[in-house]
Parts: C-alpha cells; sequence; structure tokens
C-alpha cells in the first residue's frame, strides 16, 4: 500500500501549518513559493536571452558591421518580458480584487475618505467583504485622498450652502466623511467658496422655511451649535435679506 501524500506544509515565513495546496499563508498572509511551471518559463527566456547574447558578440568577431543596436533591442524585449512575468501575481485572492475595485469606484466617484471607504467595505450593510479583503483594498488603491475631501467640502458648499467652519467639521467627523484633519485642511484652504454668499443663503433658508427673525436668524448662524458662520458673514447675511 502506498504511502499517503501530505496534505499539509510549514509556511516558511511564520512556520505555521497550512493547507499544502494555499498560495498564500492564511496567518501572516505570505506568499508561498510558486510551481514550476512559472520557474520553467524565465529560466527558458534566460537561456533564449544568453544564447540571443553570445550569438551576437560571435557574429560581432566575424563580421565588422555593428549589430549592438539590434542586440540591445532584443535584450529590451526578453528583459521587459521577464518582469512581466516576475510581477504577475496570481496568488491575490479573487475577494482582494473585487474589493480593490470597490475601494477604486467608491473614491473615483463618490469622493470618499480612506476611512469612509474601509468602513463600507466591511459593513454588513454594505459590501461586506473580510476585514482582511478591505485592508488589501485601502492598501493598494491609488487615491488623492487631498482631492477627494477638497471635492466633498466642494460638494456640501455648493448644495447646502454650508459655512468654512461647519464643512470642516463635516469632513473630520466619525459619523460624516471621516477625513483627516489635514486632508480636511487642505479642503478648507483650496475650496473656492463664498462664505458670506452660503451666509445669506442660510438666512434666506430660516426666513423663509421657519419665518424666524433677523436677530433669531443671526444667532443661528453664529451659533456653534448651529450653523458656525463668522460674525462678519452673519452681519453681511442680515444685512442683505429681502
Amino acid at each position: 500500500m502506498g504511502k499517503e501524500k501530505p496534505t499539509t506544509k510549514t509556511c516558511k515565513y511564520c512556520r505555521t501549518e497550512i493547507p499544502r495546496s494555499a498560495k498564500v499563508c492564511p496567518q501572516c498572509r505570505k506568499k508561498q513559493a510558486s510551481g514550476g511551471c512559472l520557474t520553467v518559463i524565465i529560466m527558458f527566456i534566460v537561456f533564449i536571452l544568453l544564447g540571443s547574447c553570445f550569438a551576437e558578440k560571435d557574429s560581432r568577431t566575424a563580421n565588422s558591421s555593428p549589430k549592438s543596436a539590434n542586440a540591445e533591442s532584443k535584450k529590451e524585449v526578453v528583459e521587459t518580458t521577464m518582469a512581466e512575468i516576475s510581477t504577475e501575481d496570481t496568488s491575490i485572492p479573487a475577494e482582494y480584487k473585487s474589493a480593490l475595485k470597490k475601494a477604486k469606484t467608491y473614491g473615483d466617484t463618490m469622493y470618499m475618505s480612506k476611512v469612509g471607504i474601509y468602513d463600507q467595505l466591511t459593513s454588513e450593510y454594505g459590501e461586506k467583504f473580510s476585514p482582511e479583503a478591505a485592508q488589501y483594498a485601502i492598501d493598494n488603491v491609488e487615491m488623492d485622498w487631498n482631492l477627494n475631501a477638497l471635492n466633498k467640502a466642494k460638494t456640501y458648499s455648493d448644495t447646502m450652502s454650508m459655512s468654512k467652519a461647519g464643512v470642516y467639521d463635516q469632513l473630520i467627523s466619525e459619523y460624516g466623511e471621516k477625513f483627516t484633519p489635514e486632508e480636511a485642511q487642505y479642503a478648507i484652504d483650496h475650496v473656492q467658496a463664498d462664505w458670506n454668499a452660503n451666509a445669506l443663503e442660510k438666512a434666506k433658508t430660516y426666513q423663509d422655511t421657519m419665518s424666524m427673525s433677523p436677530a433669531a436668524i443671526h444667532d443661528q448662524l453664529i451659533s456653534e451649535y448651529g450653523e458656525k458662520f463668522t460674525q462678519e458673514e452673519a452681519d453681511y447675511a442680515i444685512a442683505n435679506l429681502n
């Protein structure tokens, strides 16, 4: 009776016992040594490259006509092919790749923050990815978080007529956009907004929908629990109410 093949192997990084077929260690997430197919391909290409170089050297010795440009071109093609093969990582789980695509979609279309995207990816009411897949997506997505914060700030200013302080607080709030203070400050420093006009628009809303007095509107505009406009912006709004 033949000896049974082992069903497990030891991770060469953390020494944890893992399934023999595993390409990535579930414990330390390190890629395990790949099979022989890829190695054979690379060795074959190296053999071609070396053979091409030796043949070119012999040709230059026998013939005075230079062929170095042609040899360099062949070498570049082979090196490029080898680079593509060596960087191709087939060990990344499909879930990780899907999470990365989702992260890019949220960042590009909804201008979400890094934390906001992670929470959406792992939320039971959102995408329901595993924490590991979501973290992979966050670590690998190419995104300008400052630009996302700036786009969000512009949206709040243009559509909700918010104050500078109100926009900043919304950007960093754990119940809001969850940007870092640095990203939020970048947005505030670079957003093109007319804060006086925003204050006036808010004042008109309070007047039209809640029939508030000018004094009450002024207090609401400058309140730290309200709109958080400056004294000057609130004065402008009240002075220009119809």
